[in-house]
Order: structure tokens, then C-alpha cells, then sequence
């Protein structure tokens, strides 16, 4: 089949299970023009380094013709996830000093803890359950209230969080039966109530500041001036959206993957430490976030002997790149003592994902303390319905039996 419909079948529900066939078809040709004039590329090198290419922009404004469906309708600016330096480089360095290192350097560390209890309470809430579902049960709530304990949300609103992150990513992928008009609509009414919320919160801060990230954005100063009202809110939304998003999908993957590999479940279930080299196996072999869609080039530039033209939307698929036999020995097999794994699961370059560290840190915790949990744990259905996105792909249900130990 012509190359110009690859992407239209990779998005195609029909092949969310397994995109992995598609991506094999992808890196043959390396570099793929659509009908749409959009490119693909799904080979590691060259994605690796198109992701530290400054002629790469990650703002959708500097497209040829610029995607009016993106952001800034609920009238809060770009946030510096979807901004290219020096203006990306400053809005990320304000949002680093109250994250983690180096200026903050025990703020993760410092969640393990709290992180452990978090997990503790959930499992608890599960005991007396013979089935449960992986991700409402477990994997979707534990995020958002990590990242709401982390910003600083009280906990009686943390329920609130759950509902307008749920309408913001439906936003991203509507059903077939849905009406992407109205979907879109209540994303940004999400979006828009969430960061008032978090706005109003971190004013209250600004009087009575607390040990939390809303209390540091307000309060925090630098060579860089300090964050505005609109960029708090902004940059704490896509601290809670990405954060949330991607982390349900490493935990609920990670959860399918063991499963599907009962010997290295019982391998970490007898020995908890190897699971953080197994994360990064589970970050290269079923990424969380599966292309980075929002690229353009800012100059004609040639990409493995194609050239691809200035403003045209290029599409760098993560998720095919960690499968390359040309990086990767063996690269469908899940080897959780791979070597040197310098997956593309939390992208590279100077948009490498803000949150990773925390990111790492929740799934450890959360999947050790899963299979310790579980009992002769067995999938009730395989292949798991799946999520309707195809960026930020996972099982939009796991049901899971425990049998009897």
C-alpha cells in the first residue's frame, strides 16, 4: 500500500493495539510524504537528531499554513511547550527552578514518600476486590493526585482535576460517534476553568506561601524575571495535563507488558530492584507518548536524502524510532536488562519531557507495589480496549483477576 495513507492507518482506531507492524512499514522508507504534504519519520537517528535541530520549530505558528485548531482559544497563551527559545528556554527555566534540579533539587526525592502513601491508599481501596480495572482503579487516580499534592491543590478539589482532564483529553481524540465540535468546545472550557482555579490559587499563595510549586512560581526570582499570572496558569496546566496523561499510559503499559511476560513479573515481584531498569525498558518497548505530531522545519531541510520543505507539518514518530533494529538489538523482544537504552521515550533535545524524573519515580513505586498486590494476577481480554488517541497511546480499560496465591 502507497506510503501517502500510512498515517491515515496508523491513526485509524483498527490499529491501536499494534502499530508496531505500521512502524516497521515506516522506518523501510525512513522519511514518508503524505497525501496531506505532511512528513513522517520513524527511523532513531534521524529523529534523534531532528529533535536537536534548531531548524526545527515546535510552534505551529511558523506552519505554511498555521493550525487554527491549536490552542489559545480559551485566551491564555502558548505554553512553553509549544514555543521555540530564547522565549521557550526562559518560561521552562522558571518552571525547572521549582521542579527539580538544579535549584530545586530534592522537590522529587522528596515525593517518594508521599508518593508511597498515595499508592498504599488505592491498594488498600482494592483489597477485597477479585477484579479490578488497572486504570480507573489504580493507574488514572494516582497521577493527578500526585501532581495536585505537588502543586499544592487541597485535597477536597482534587476530584475536580479528574473531571476537567477528562474532558481536556477527550478534546485530543473524539470517538467516531462523537461530535468533535462539541468535544473541543467542552476541552476548552476545561482548560480555561482549570488554569482560572490555578491561578486564583497561586494569587492566595503569593500572601501565604506554602512548601508547594504554586507557592515557589509566585515567589520564585531570577535573572529571568518570574512567571506572570498567565504563564502560572498556563505552565501549571500542562504540568497537571502532560504530567497526568502520560504517566497513567507508562503505568497501564508497563502493567499489560508484565503481563503479557509472567517470567519478568515474577523476577521483579521476587527482586523490586531491578524495576527501574525495567521502566526504561517498558519507556522504549511501549512509550506513553507514541509521535510528536507539532513539528515544522523553519528551512528546507534533507532528512535520509529527502528534502522537506519549509512550514510543512513534520511528524516525528517516537514509538517507531524505539524499535529500530538499526539502534536497538532484537528491538521487538522486551528485554528488561537491555543495554545502553537511550529509548526516545521522553522525546530528546531541549523539549525533552519536563516531568520525566517524577514520571520514573510514580511508575517504579506504582508497579512494584501493583504486582506485590496481585495475586496470580491474569488479563481478562487481550488485546485491552484502547484509548482513542494515537499520541498518547494505552488501554483506556485493564481489567485484571486476582486469583488465588
Amino acid at each position: 500500500m502507497a506510503s501517502d495513507t500510512l498515517f491515515q492507518r496508523i491513526t485509524d482506531y483498527a490499529h491501536r493495539a499494534d502499530p508496531y507492524p505500521l512502524y516497521a512499514e515506516l522506518r523501510e522508507s525512513r522519511v514518508a510524504r503524505q497525501e496531506d504534504g505532511s512528513y513522517l519519520v520513524g527511523t532513531y537517528h534521524e529523529i534523534e537528531a531532528l529533535l536537536h535541530d534548531p531548524r526545527i520549530s515546535s510552534d505551529r505558528r511558523n506552519r505554511t499554513v498555521p493550525d487554527e485548531t491549536e490552542g489559545g482559544s480559551e485566551g491564555l497563551p502558548p505554553a512553553f511547550i509549544g514555543l521555540d527559545d530564547p522565549e521557550h528556554h526562559r518560561l521552562r527555566g522558571l518552571a525547572m527552578r521549582s521542579f527539580g534540579p538544579p535549584h530545586t533539587p530534592g522537590r522529587i526525592d522528596a515525593m517518594h514518600g508521599e508518593i508511597t502513601r498515595i499508592v498504599k491508599d488505592l491498594l488498600t481501596g482494592l483489597q477485597d476486590k477479585d477484579r479490578i480495572d488497572v486504570v480507573d482503579d489504580f493507574a488514572y487516580p494516582l497521577p493527578v493526585t500526585v501532581i495536585c499534592r505537588l502543586l499544592g491543590v487541597p485535597i477536597e478539589d482534587e476530584p475536580r482535576f479528574r473531571q476537567w482532564s477528562d474532558a481536556i483529553v477527550a478534546g485530543i481524540a473524539p470517538g467516531p460517534d462523537e461530535d468533535p465540535v462539541e468535544r473541543q468546545r467542552a476541552a476548552t472550557e476545561a482548560r480555561k476553568t482549570m488554569a482560572l482555579y490555578l491561578g486564583e490559587l497561586a494569587e492566595k499563595r503569593r500572601d501565604r506561601p506554602s512548601d508547594d510549586m504554586l507557592s515557589a512560581f509566585v515567589g520564585g526570582d531570577s535573572t529571568d524575571g518570574q512567571l506572570t499570572q498567565l504563564e502560572i496558569m498556563t505552565t501549571s496546566v500542562l504540568l497537571l495535563i502532560a504530567g497526568h496523561e502520560t504517566t497513567v499510559n507508562l503505568i497501564t503499559n508497563g502493567m499489560l507488558t508484565l503481563l503479557r511476560h509472567p517470567d519478568q513479573l515474577a523476577r521483579l515481584r521476587s527482586d523490586p530492584s531491578l524495576m527501574p531498569r525495567a521502566v526504561e525498558e517498558l519507556l522504549r518497548y511501549e512509550p506513553p507518548v507514541q509521535m510528536l505530531p507539532q513539528r515544522t522545519p523553519l528551512a528546507d531541510i534533507e532528512v535520509a536524502g529527502i528534502t522537506i520543505p519549509k512550514g510543512v507539518p513534520l511528524i516525528l514518530m517516537l514509538a517507531a524510532g524505539n524499535r529500530d533494529p538499526e539502534r536497538f538489538r532484537h528491538p521487538d523482544r522486551f528485554d528488561p536488562d537491555r543495554e545502553d537504552n537511550q529509548h526516545l521515550g521522553f522525546g530528546s533535545g531541549i523539549h525533552s519531557c519536563f516531568g520525566a524524573p517524577l514520571a520514573r519515580l510514580e511508575a517504579q513505586i506504582a508497579l512494584n507495589a501493583l504486582i506485590q498486590h496481585l495475586d496470580t494476577p491474569r488479563l481478562t481480554e487481550d488485546p485491552p480496549p484502547y484509548r482513542r488517541s494515537p499520541v498518547l497511546r494505552g488501554p483506556r480499560h485493564l481489567l485484571v483477576e486476582r486469583g488465588a496465591s
